[in-house]
C-alpha cells in the first residue's frame, strides 16, 4: 500500500500505532487485548489507536475470531509505503522517518543493554549488524529489495495461518538502513596526487 496523503502520513506518526502494525504485519489477526499483551499496554490504549489506524484504511475488521465478543484487527497490507507528491509537505515525511529512528534505536539500545543470559535461545542469533560496502544507487537499491525478499515469506505465513507465534517464535523486529558515507568521498581531481606525495 502506498501512502501519499500527509494526513494518513500523520496518523501513522505516533510509536504505539507502528507498533501496532508491525504486530499485525508480523503476527496476523489480533485483538485489542492481544495487541496489548504482545505490546505491554493496555486493551484501551490498542483499541483507541487501531480505531484510529482503521480510520485512514491502515488497518481493517479481519472477522469474528473464536471469542466473538472481541473485534480483531488485520493490517490492510503487508507492506506500507510512504511516498510524498511533489507539493506535499516534506516536513511530514522527515518527522515520521526521525520517529522511526527513534523509536528502532530505542528497541535496538534497550535489547543490547539486557543482561547476558536473558535470552539464552536468541544468544548469537540476534543482534545488531554493521557493515560498510561499496555501492552504486542501483546496486543499494537492489540490496534492499533483496533484504525485503528475504523477510516477505516470513511476514507471508503470518497473514496466511492467522495464528500469531508458534511454540519457540517470537516477534522479532529487522530494521535496514542505508546511509551514504558522504563524508569519505573524493572532492576534487587532484585527491589522489595529493595522497601520492
Amino acid at each position: 500500500m502506498e501512502i501519499n496523503d500527509p494526513r494518513t502520513i500523520r496518523a501513522l506518526a505516533h510509536p504505539l500505532r507502528l507498533d501496532l502494525l508491525g504486530v499485525l504485519g508480523a503476527g496476523g489477526p489480533a485483538t485489542a487485548a492481544q495487541c496489548g499483551r504482545i505490546l505491554g499496554v493496555s486493551q484501551a490504549s490498542c483499541s483507541f489507536h487501531l480505531r484510529q489506524l482503521a480510520k485512514y484504511g491502515l488497518v481493517e475488521d479481519a472477522g469474528p475470531g473464536s471469542d466473538k465478543r472481541e473485534r480483531r484487527w488485520q493490517a490492510a497490507a503487508a507492506r506500507l509505503r510512504v511516498h510524498l507528491t511533489p507539493d506535499s509537505d516534506s516536513l511530514v515525511e522527515r518527522q515520521l522517518g526521525l520517529m522511526v529512528l527513534e523509536r528502532e534505536m530505542h528497541a535496538i539500545a534497550e535489547y543490547s543493554q539486557l543482561p547476558d543470559g536473558t535470552y539464552p535461545q536468541w544468544q548469537g542469533k540476534a543482534g545488531v549488524v554493521a557493515a560498510m560496502a561499496m555501492l552504486s544507487p542501483d546496486e543499494a537499491a537492489e540490496l534492499k529489495e533483496q533484504w525485503l525478499r528475504l523477510l516477505a515469506p516470513y511476514i507471508a505465513r503470518a497473514r496466511a495461518n492467522g495464528a500469531g507465534p508458534k511454540p519457540g517464535q517470537e516477534y522479532v523486529r529487522y530494521f535496514l538502513a542505508a546511509t551514504p558515507f558522504a563524508a569519505a568521498q573524493p572532492t576534487g581531481p587532484d585527491i589522489m596526487e595529493g595522497e601520492q606525495e
